[in-house]
């Protein structure tokens, strides 16, 4: 995925406005699956006294040298460093890369995930606020896998936490009524838009555990279940 520009850029816009000035407008969420949400921006600038359980067991167990993918604002690259470890914190967002920096993450960088010139490795990965969205669907499962290979040292692991939407499907007797034969049914497609600036539409891979380890397994890597929240969400190791 290519660098979003501040022009097209919803969310960076949003999270410059509430560093810069203290508060921001309305962060709109639109999906052809869900009626129109929001995001509270003062949550993405949360502490990590204000993380849920998920979070903070992610980052007291990364080690090493830990990437920070999807950093937005930058709150789990703050906490790691405040913790002494060596983190990098990476973004497609440049207007989200600059707040990083003006907040002082050291090593922020305005960079995709998947751009072949980003040749370093890490112990810890960490994919976190729904991380596996970042793969956007399960056709990605190879791609995303094969490009950890190459961002994984020997022995490193992926920490990265997702929720299981088929609590959206449950029945009044308790059981799931989904359609095994359409589109995977964690697959969402949102855009956002904020003030008038309204970005593209992108899929949103959100991901079940068995299904997570399931296509790990295919790839070498070793899926465990670390811990799971209060609502159909977990947090996931995947150790090469």
């Amino acid at each position: 995925m290519p660098l979003i520009p501040p022009y097209k850029d919803p969310m960076g816009a949003a999270i410059a406005d509430y560093h810069r000035e203290g508060h921001a407008g309305t962060l709109r969420v639109f999906s052809s699956q869900f009626d129109e949400d929001e995001i509270p921006v003062e949550q993405l600038f949360r502490t990590i006294h204000e993380m849920s359980v998920i979070e903070q067991r992610a980052l007291a167990l990364a080690r090493g040298k830990v990437l920070d993918v999807g950093a937005g604002s930058g709150c789990h690259a703050l906490a790691l460093q405040a913790m002494g470890k060596e983190v990098t914190a990476i973004d497609i967002s440049e207007l989200s890369v600059e707040v990083m920096r003006e907040r002082g993450v050291e090593n922020a960088y305005a960079i995709d995930l998947y751009d072949e010139h980003f040749v370093e490795q890490y112990d810890t990965i960490l994919m976190l606020m729904n991380g596996s969205g970042i793969i956007g669907n399960l056709e990605g499962m190879e791609r995303f896998f094969f490009r950890m290979k190459q961002l994984l040292k020997y022995g490193g692991c992926i920490y990265m936490d997702s929720s299981d939407l088929k609590y959206l499907f449950e029945e009044e007797d308790g059981s799931f009524l989904i359609d095994v034969s359409g589109d995977y049914y964690g697959l969402v497609d949102f855009r956002m838009q904020y003030k008038g600036i309204r970005g593209d539409a992108f899929e949103w891979l959100y991901i079940d555990f068995d299904t997570l380890a399931y296509y790990a397994g295919q790839y070498g890597f070793r899926a465990e279940l670390v811990c799971q929240g209060s609502h159909y969400d977990y947090l996931a190791a995947l150790k090469l």
